[in-house]
């Protein structure tokens, strides 16, 4: 490890890299079109955004964006090519690292090879200011240990009764099993920003009463039909229809992040990004 760390120190800036999970319990809540949208919106905004599809058995950042991909992170995990090897360009300059779908083997991940797919950043010669990794709906270990380890966890949540039940129960596991206590949410396709507030205060309410944790709404992205028609042509909605109601909410929350402090490890939060996956 102290290899690996010191390799990352050479490779990266480490006091300008922002690692942000975007997860939320249920699935259906939008999660990955946040995290494109977002990341396109940050690329504008001049960062280096590198995206991590971390539904690694059933990936969809590629088939969204109309990308083909040839070689994903079951090639790096058996060996047969570095991580620089599969990353792939999207839209606005983004690189995204592509999972694998409907792979069995890669959702039942031994502790080596989770240890393993972690290792592999460690090598990286991509050099980007913001790591966004999409994580899997559910609650699953590989869900947890994206989370925990990130320096910002972002958590998808919409006004249906399943989907706050569902964030409730990750923030659960996440502050009383891992020591999470703070997150960041965005009330995704709301009908109005007092809607959105709406449901943010509904969450707020559960979380005062059971847990011990802080929460904080960084964005409002309202119900738009331009996104299923940005999907159905393999666009995201900031690229396809950038004036519409949601792109306007995704880019609000992409400068709202340009804003969030960056850690300030002497080592970087990349090589604790990386120490954290390990330890657990």
């Amino acid at each position: 490890m102290i290899d690996q760390a010191s390799g990352l120190r050479k490779m990266q800036d480490p006091q300008h890299i922002k690692v942000i999970a975007v997860s939320g319990g249920k699935g259906g809540v939008g999660k990955t079109n946040v995290s494109l949208n977002t990341s396109i919106s940050l690329a504008k905004l001049g960062k280096r955004v590198l995206v991590l599809d971390a539904d690694l058995g059933l990936a969809n950042v590629d088939v969204m964006l109309g990308l083909r991909v040839q070689r994903n992170l079951s090639h790096v995990l058996s060996g047969e090519c570095e991580l620089d090897d599969i990353i792939i360009k999207g839209p606005a300059g983004i690189n995204i690292i592509p999972a694998t779908s409907g792979t069995q083997s890669m959702v039942d991940l031994t502790p080596s090879e989770h240890a393993g797919l972690i290792r592999a950043f460690s090598d990286m010669q991509t050099k980007f200011d913001i790591l966004i990794v999409d994580t899997a709906a559910g609650i699953s270990d590989m869900v947890l240990s994206f989370c925990r380890a990130s320096q910002d966890v972002l958590l998808v949540v919409c006004d249906e009764p399943t989907s706050i039940t569902d964030c409730y129960a990750l923030m659960k596991l996440l502050s009383r099993d891992h020591g999470l206590f703070k997150f960041k949410v965005v009330a995704n396709m709301v009908r109005s920003p007092k809607e959105g507030q709406n449901l943010f205060a509904k969450l707020s309410k559960v979380t005062d009463r059971f847990l011990d944790v802080t929460l904080e709404l960084v964005a409002v992205v309202p119900y738009d039909e331009n996104i299923r028609k940005s999907v159905r042509k393999q666009q995201a909605i900031v690229e396809a229809y950038p004036d519409s109601p949601a792109s306007i909410g995704f880019r609000a929350l992409a400068n709202n992040i340009i804003n969030w402090p960056v850690p300030q490890q002497p080592t970087g939060h990349l090589e604790f990004f990386i120490e954290q996956l390990l330890e657990h």
